[in-house]
């Protein structure tokens, strides 16, 4: 099939075969006079290549897993190394991301009990005839 349909069918775009091919991802294809041709099995392993990108895998890791991969069955037990690696990647991700939320929980309960303080502290204006206007806080009690 050519570069069409097979981008048609695996779900991506010709730009990216292109590119897939340029970069040594995707085996490049026969060619019938001046067309790439392509396989069912290069229609496969470009549908894999979206799903592991969908899954949060870079170019640079997928390389990784088809370096030197010459057609055949997918080399299986470097993709289960890859993706080994790239489990410990999330969970520590989503440690971080944990971490992040009870933090911003904490700070968000510290502003509300700010908030709190502040709106029981009342601020007056006292004003006289002699004296300009001043700001009195009534839990200021250091400089009055």
């Amino acid at each position: 099939m050519y570069i069409g349909k097979a981008a048609q069918q695996s779900g991506t775009t010709i730009k990216a075969i292109r590119h897939y091919e340029a970069i040594g991802l995707l085996p490049a294809p026969q060619r019938q006079g001046q067309y790439r041709v392509y396989s069912e099995q290069s229609v496969e392993l470009l549908m894999f290549i979206k799903c592991a990108q969908q899954l949060g895998f870079k170019l640079k890791e997928l390389q990784e897993i088809m370096q030197g991969h010459q057609g055949g069955a997918l080399p299986w037990e470097k993709a289960g190394q890859v993706i080994a690696n790239k489990k410990q990647q999330i969970t520590a991700q989503m440690t971080a991301l944990q971490n992040m939320q009870a933090g911003l929980l904490e700070f968000e309960a510290q502003l509300t009990h700010a908030q709190g303080r502040c709106a029981q502290t009342k601020t007056m204006l006292i004003r006289t005839d002699d004296e300009p206007i001043r700001t009195h806080n009534h839990l200021n009690t250091a400089g009055e």
